[in-house]
């Protein structure tokens, strides 16, 4: 199994860790994280430094994952991909074992496909996504970067999600409906128009 070093010690990197593990495709070597914690590992991966040591752990390997989680904002996950990526280092596609990536669509690096999710044929997900348990990216829906797709949502087909987004848990995308940059739909939605660049959905429209 080819190495990898997770960039984040949260409760996201948990189910990260959990969906990596779910294939002998790549070992989680260790954790770095924002700061030092009295308790050293996550899970069962050890925590290797804090992100002052990160320059220096990414030169002994070649593969790394961000593994903090997004809510509502993108900008830590895009700085850190950036920041990564001027290192040289790999960041590979992750999926578990129990999702369903149709051999018709197709996924960026740094995008993570997590637990019985499902990315259907002609769909396109963009670099360094979380698409998180039980989502569904249907046929021809197009995912930007540094998106989060939450739990239980359903992305219908021909969407269009722009780049730093976030949809809420069990989320419901109207086919067709283009979201824009930087948006964020509220969890439990149903959302039937286009939503703007920055536009905040915090109630069912």
């Amino acid at each position: 199994m080819k190495p990898l070093v997770l960039i984040g010690g949260g409760g996201h990197c948990k189910s990260c860790i959990d969906v990596i593990q779910s294939k002998a495709e790549y070992h989680p070597v260790g954790i770095i994280d924002k700061k030092t914690h009295k308790k050293r590992m996550c899970l069962d991966v050890p925590v290797l430094g804090t992100d002052k040591d990160m320059e220096f752990i990414l030169t002994k390997y070649a593969n790394a994952l961000i593994t903090v989680g997004q809510i509502k904002t993108s900008t830590i996950r895009e700085n850190l991909f950036k920041k990564i990526k001027a290192f040289g280092i790999n960041l590979p596609v992750i999926s578990s074992t129990t999702s369903h990536i149709s051999k018709f669509s197709k996924i960026e690096e740094g995008t993570i496909i997590m637990h019985q999710s499902i990315v259907n044929a002609g769909a396109f997900v963009g670099y360094n996504n979380i698409i998180n348990t039980m989502a569904l990216i249907e046929h021809d829906a197009c995912i930007g970067n540094h998106c989060h797709i939450s739990t239980g949502a359903l992305i219908n087909g021909g969407v269009t999600i722009g780049d730093g987004s976030f949809v809420g848990s069990g989320a419901v995308i109207h086919q067709g409906i283009k979201i824009g940059k930087h948006a964020v739909i509220s969890a439990g939605l149903v959302i039937k128009r286009d939503v703007a660049d920055g536009e905040i959905i915090g109630v069912n429209p």
